[in-house]
């Protein structure tokens, strides 16, 4: 890339970031010491305020860059991706937005914990959160190497090293001094500066072919060197049954996950009432909804236009499509056009990564201090200034989460960033959303069998990954010249989730604990009415 596209972009890249850091100062000067200011908010947004805030939590780095480049590099099968992540918000309108915000504070633990032994479970559910925050911090960690490599026209691993470790230092010093406020604030422009980036993209692709869709996807075909395979089922998923099954554990997890993810769950406890929890969804589904609509043009758009090869040769797992699809409508590497809009593009991505991890640090850092350390300095006795100290360890918990995030984010650099999403979704929906289902609805559900739903999904699905061709045995892999490879499928979720559900049912008809009937009566009347909610 031009000198032009560096500094055009590095300046854009640097105009948001002093934005974002203008608002965080702006928030850390109001009261941040009381749990709820720092993890909710104040619960003060308003549904589309915090519709704008969920949509930019969900439209993250997998779905800008990560689901146009599978689309671009396979088609109909990388469509399938959008599908899955768009349905399930269905899932969380019609079962879990407004029951979860009358039922609970600030994480998922709270919700399960309200009728069960409280310690045990806080930690079973808080570590589950964070393992799925971490997972799912990776992914925007890889997108954000990826977009610099392209950016500064691939300098090398050191490059992308210095990338990761800003992202995260950024996302450390939103959550530590703004709390939700200041992530929320941040989420609202970063979905409002997406939106009209692919808006803008759209159009141009658009106007490219005239407004004829047919004649995009058809040369998309022609220049996949695919033909019609590229616009049918089976390209990516349908070569034998393994890949069909690997197709159906991803949709499971997609259309699961959703409901169990830890920065979506928090995100309804920033709102009043349950009411406007449910609005809150409604708004954020015809954003994302409208989002997703546009990615199948971008995906199609960048295999139309700049060619499934030229993808793959500047990133081999489809992460620059979109870039490299806005600097070709711009007018090409050399013009004016090509420079800014490319610049523009990189820029907003690199918001929507930077927005991303801030919403996603915030949640596993509250899972950390208020499931976790909450949970051991009541086991011991010692609750005298809990509030205070529960906002500090947050922030601390904080770094150590960037720091690990960052790590892995350095090891996974090579991988699509849906795909990596994909699984951070197949964890949520084996250890979190059993619990919560099972709490919310089942009378007969005990302590123990919410413990084991929640290990019996998360230890399964982390295995499972582990010993998938995602970590070894194949060329692809995060350890290539190792083969410790025995489960066939890249996604755990067709095994791991029955086994959540299943564990979960076990350890109930097994436990020798007789189910809280008052308690039950109690959670199921607050979660129906809200009476009694925070």
């Amino acid at each position: 890339m031009t000198g032009q596209h560096q500094f055009l972009a590095l300046l854009l890249f640097g105009g948001f970031v002093a934005v974002t850091l203008g608002i965080t100062t702006w928030v850390s000067r109001r009261r941040q010491g009381s749990v709820e200011e720092f993890y909710a908010g104040g619960r003060l947004f308003s549904p589309m305020e915090n519709g704008f805030a969920i949509a930019g939590d969900y439209m993250s780095a997998a779905s800008f860059l990560g689901i146009s480049g599978l689309i671009a590099l396979f088609g109909y099968d990388g469509l399938l991706y959008a599908v899955g992540f768009l349905v399930a918000w269905l899932l969380v309108l019609f079962l879990v937005a407004e029951l979860v915000r009358n039922c609970g504070r600030f994480t998922l633990a709270d919700v399960v914990a309200a009728r069960m032994s409280e310690r045990p479970v806080r930690i079973a559910a808080g570590t589950a959160s964070v393992t799925v925050s971490v997972l799912y911090l990776v992914a925007q960690m890889v997108g954000a190497g990826s977009l610099v490599a392209l950016l500064l026209g691939r300098t090398g691993a050191a490059a992308q090293m210095w990338t990761v470790i800003g992202v995260g230092a950024l996302m450390v010093v939103y959550v530590s001094l703004g709390g939700m406020r200041a992530t929320t604030w941040i989420q609202i422009v970063k979905a409002v500066l997406l939106l009209g980036g692919t808006i803008a993209l759209t159009v141009l692709v658009l106007l490219r072919f005239h407004g004829d869709l047919d004649r995009l996807l058809f040369t998309a075909a022609k220049r996949s060197g695919q033909g019609e395979a590229f616009l049918a089922p089976g390209l990516r998923y349908g070569g034998d049954w393994t890949a069909r099954f690997d197709f159906i554990s991803l949709g499971l997890a997609l259309v699961l996950g959703t409901a169990g993810l830890p920065h979506i769950l928090s995100r309804f406890y920033t709102v009043p009432t349950a009411r406007a929890a449910r609005r809150s969804v409604v708004w954020s589904i015809g954003l994302i909804g409208g989002f997703y609509l546009m990615t199948f043009v971008l995906g199609f758009g960048a295999a139309a236009i700049v060619g499934p090869q030229a993808v793959r040769d500047s990133n081999a797992a489809g992460n620059t499509a979109v870039p490299l699809l806005a600097l070709d409508l711009g007018g090409g590497a050399d013009s004016t056009g090509g420079t800014v809009l490319f610049a523009i593009v990189a820029a907003v991505a690199f918001a929507t990564i930077l927005a991303v991890v801030a919403g996603i640090t915030l949640a596993s850092s509250a899972s950390v201090a208020h499931d976790l350390y909450a949970s051991l300095r009541r086991g011991r006795g010692r609750a005298r200034g809990g509030a205070r100290s529960e906002v500090a360890v947050a922030r601390v918990a904080a770094v150590g989460i960037g720091v690990v995030a960052i790590g892995l984010g350095l090891l996974a650099r090579d991988l699509n960033v849906a795909f990596l999403v994909g699984l951070a979704f197949a964890v949520a929906a084996s250890a979190n959303l059993p619990v919560l289902l099972y709490s919310l609805f089942w009378r007969g559900f005990t302590t123990r069998g919410a413990i084991w739903a929640v290990y019996g999904g998360l230890v399964p699905a982390l295995v499972l990954v582990v010993l998938s061709p995602v970590v070894s045995g194949s060329p692809g892999s995060l350890f290539p010249g190792v083969d410790f490879q025995y489960f066939p499928l890249e996604n755990p979720g067709i095994v791991s989730i029955p086994l959540g559900f299943l564990a979960g049912w076990l350890g109930t008809v097994t436990s020798a604990q007789a189910p809280d009937e008052a308690k039950y009566a109690e959670t199921e009347v607050r979660s129906l009415t809200g009476a009694g909610a925070a």
